[in-house]
């Protein structure tokens, strides 16, 4: 059959869908980019915030319509907005003959039987562990890949639908991750990206305690691996363990990504965060007393329920002092059936965005300071692709994860394949983005 998979919403939804190809490939399904010639289309769905679930059911809608104008005969949902809404999925999208739950990824080809010969079929939904899958159909271009180490999440911050949909935090097995990272470097990946809703808890419910350094050592032995880089760090989660880790092991990208959410102590316990602004600025300072090239990424929520003008100055003040490397904003978004949602004060929608426009105005000038401190400095870049019709390339450095930070555009007329690591000298910057030329004497690594 010809499948059109579409995947939605995290990096982390990203690695099951993979896992759903390398499932379905291998059953001998043909994979296609043309929605118009699909028999069936599969779209892994995302409800994190309003936008998501917007895209997710616009999405659906769209592909509905090639069971009229193209060669579609079966529709699958899978993901976390067939999970939230389970119940009355199949009544608000009738086109769907199939859905899946978020932790019954490794049952498609189940539900693919079912669904020709059942349609609307019933979704598959244990929450309990996780599908012990370690093949995939890596869709990131085939020089980084994602690997995501647990799921679900305990934390219950008061905005979060995750722990409704995803369930309790449960840990890989570090045997099964090895084994996936290994075959993921023979494939050809050079960077993984570790994820989870909280990688600094990783082990704590499988062995008792946090074991995120030793998983991180194992990993760098792999001998193909050149980057790992750590995202979803939970700043009162971090230990003096995971510093030293990300300090002493070669291979860990001088990187964190650690959520903050607000500058505001009296928004943090609204949100249900486990941490204060006071706890953030003391973890900030040690990693960069410890590891003075680190580059830390964070994101902030602006107009959550009951945040006055003072709560909004506190965050915009925390945001100058840290001057954090890489930052992102997301208002506010009102989901259904958590607590923030009950809340008073609810923040009218001009309001959260224009707040949100404050603080990205503000960390665009600190973007700015930091990349031209960058001019004359030599940084290790992996290139991801040529920029067409030019004599350039599009790389990223150590402080730059796909999608989400920036990018190092190279000048030369050197012939480079993506997933190339190589040195260049930063030569002009903007806010975002660095511009830089090859060294001399630097040859583009195996």
């Amino acid at each position: 059959m010809k499948i059109h998979f579409i995947s939605l919403g995290c990096d982390k939804n990203l690695t099951d869908s993979e896992k759903m190809l390398a499932l379905l490939a291998g059953a001998g399904h043909v994979i296609t980019d043309d929605p118009a010639e699909a028999e069936c289309i599969i779209v892994n769905t995302c409800c994190f915030i309003g936008d998501a679930k917007e895209e997710s059911i616009f999405t659906l809608l769209e592909a509905a319509e090639q069971k009229k104008t193209g060669k579609c005969r079966l529709l699958l949902a899978g993901g976390c907005l067939a999970q939230r809404y389970q119940e009355d999925f199949f009544e608000e999208i009738p086109e769907v003959d199939g859905i899946l739950g978020t932790n019954s990824f490794d049952r498609i080809l189940d539900l693919l039987a079912e669904a020709e010969e059942h349609p609307h079929t019933k979704i598959l939904r244990p929450l309990t562990g996780h599908p012990n899958l370690t093949e995939r159909l890596v869709t990131t271009g085939g020089h980084y890949a994602h690997l995501k180490i647990a799921e679900g999440c305990d934390k219950n911050c008061t905005y979060c639908v995750i722990p409704s949909v995803r369930g309790a935090y449960r840990s890989r097995p570090m045997e099964e991750l090895l084994e996936e990272a290994r075959a993921l470097a023979e494939g050809g990946v050079r960077e993984l990206i570790l994820v989870a809703q909280e990688t600094t808890l990783y082990g704590k419910d499988l062995y008792g305690e946090k074991r995120l350094p030793e998983l991180l050592e194992a990993l760098s032995e792999i001998p193909e691996i050149e980057w790992i880089r750590l995202q979803y760090c939970y700043p009162e989660e971090i230990t003096p363990e995971l510093i030293g880790a990300v300090r002493d092991l070669p291979k860990v990208c001088k990187y964190l990504d650690i959520p903050i959410q607000s500058g505001s102590d009296r928004i943090l316990k609204r949100m249900g965060r486990r941490t204060d602004s006071a706890h953030i600025r003391a973890i900030v300072a040690r990693l960069r007393e410890e590891i003075p090239e680190i580059a830390l990424r964070t994101t902030l929520i602006s107009g959550f329920p009951g945040e006055t003008p003072e709560d909004h100055q506190q965050t915009m003040q925390l945001v100058a002092d840290l001057a954090f490397d890489r930052l992102g904003v997301f208002p506010y978004s009102r989901e259904e059936e958590t607590p923030a949602a009950q809340m008073e004060d609810q923040i009218e929608e001009s309001v959260k965005q224009a707040r949100a426009d404050e603080i990205m105005a503000l960390q665009e000038e600190i973007a700015d300071e930091k990349a031209q401190e960058l001019i004359g400095c030599e940084l290790r870049v992996v290139v991801e692709g040529k920029v067409a019709d030019e004599d350039a390339y599009v790389a990223r450095s150590y402080m730059d994860a796909p999608d989400v930070d920036g990018y190092v555009f190279i000048q030369t007329d050197r012939d480079l394949m993506s997933g190339d690591f190589v040195d260049v000298v930063i030569t002009d910057a903007e806010a975002y983005d660095l511009i830089g030329e090859l060294t001399d004497e630097d040859e583009p690594a195996e």
